[in-house]
C-alpha cells in the first residue's frame, strides 16, 4: 500500500468509525437522534433537520450535502468517494427511499433538488453529472445511468476501453414510472411522465407523456397529440 492510498485510508477513518458505532442503532433507541448529532462531524453539510434510518451507508461523506427535512431509509448507499471534485447535493424535503444506491467516481456532481421522491431500489450512478430538479418523482427499480462504455476497439477488452460522460438532466416536476432506464446524454423536460419500463435514450421534451423501449413520446401534456411515430 504506497502513501496516497494510506492517506485515503486514514481520511475515511472518522466516517467508519462513527458509522460503526451508530449506523445500525434502530429508531426505538433514538437512532436518527444520534446519529443527526454524531454525522454533522463527517459530512460537507449538514441541516439539524434530518431522519436517517439504520444501516444506511455513506461513504465520502466530505463530499455531501444534505438540506434540511432530508429522509433517507434504511438500506440506501450513498457513496461520494473520489477527489475533492466529487459532490453530491441533497435538496430540502428530498426522500430516498429503501435499498437506494446513488454512486459515482472522480469529477463527478449529482445534484438531487428540493421535494424529489427517490423510490426503492433505485441506482444513480456516474461518472457523468446527474440534475435531477424539484418534486420529481422517481419510482422504484428506476437506473438513471450518467455514462456509456467504449467497445470499438475488439482486440481489447471493453472493461479496458473506458467511457463517455455526457450527462443527464431531469428537470422540475418529473414523474420516471417503475423500472424506467434513463441512459446518458438525455434531459428530460419539465413536467414529462416517463411509462413504467421505458428506456430513454433521447431527449424528451417538456410536458411530454413516453413509453416504451427506445422511450417514444405518444403525447403532450398540453393537450396536443402526437402521432404515434414521432
Amino acid at each position: 500500500m504506497n502513501k496516497q492510498q494510506l492517506s485515503k485510508k486514514m481520511a475515511r477513518l472518522p466516517e467508519f468509525l462513527l458509522s460503526s458505532l451508530f449506523g445500525w442503532l434502530p429508531t426505538i433507541l433514538f437512532g436518527p437522534q444520534l446519529r443527526l448529532l454524531t454525522y454533522r462531524l463527517i459530512f460537507s453539510r449538514m441541516s439539524w433537520k434530518v431522519f436517517i434510518q439504520d444501516n444506511v451507508e455513506f461513504i465520502g461523506a466530505v463530499n455531501i450535502e444534505i438540506g434540511k427535512n432530508v429522509y433517507i431509509f434504511r438500506g440506501a448507499r450513498l457513496d461520494a468517494r473520489g477527489d475533492k471534485n466529487n459532490k453530491l447535493s441533497l435538496g430540502d424535503g428530498v426522500a430516498i427511499e429503501r435499498n437506494a444506491e446513488i454512486g459515482f467516481l472522480d469529477d463527478t456532481h449529482i445534484d438531487i433538488d428540493s421535494e424529489t421522491f427517490i423510490g426503492p431500489n433505485v441506482c444513480i450512478g456516474g461518472p457523468g453529472d446527474i440534475k435531477i430538479g424539484k418534486r420529481c418523482l422517481i419510482a422504484a427499480h428506476t437506473g438513471i445511468i450518467a455514462n456509456n462504455h467504449k467497445f470499438s476497439d475488439l482486440s481489447q477488452a471493453i472493461k479496458d476501453q473506458g467511457v463517455t460522460r455526457k450527462g443527464i438532466t431531469i428537470e422540475d416536476d418529473c414523474w420516471l414510472g417503475h423500472g424506467v432506464t434513463v441512459l446518458d446524454g438525455v434531459t428530460i423536460g419539465k413536467g414529462s411522465v416517463i411509462g413504467a419500463g421505458a428506456v430513454v435514450t433521447k431527449s424528451i421534451p417538456p410536458f411530454s407523456v413516453a413509453v416504451g423501449t427506445p422511450a417514444r413520446v405518444i403525447k403532450s401534456r398540453k393537450k396536443q397529440e402526437v402521432g404515434v411515430g414521432s
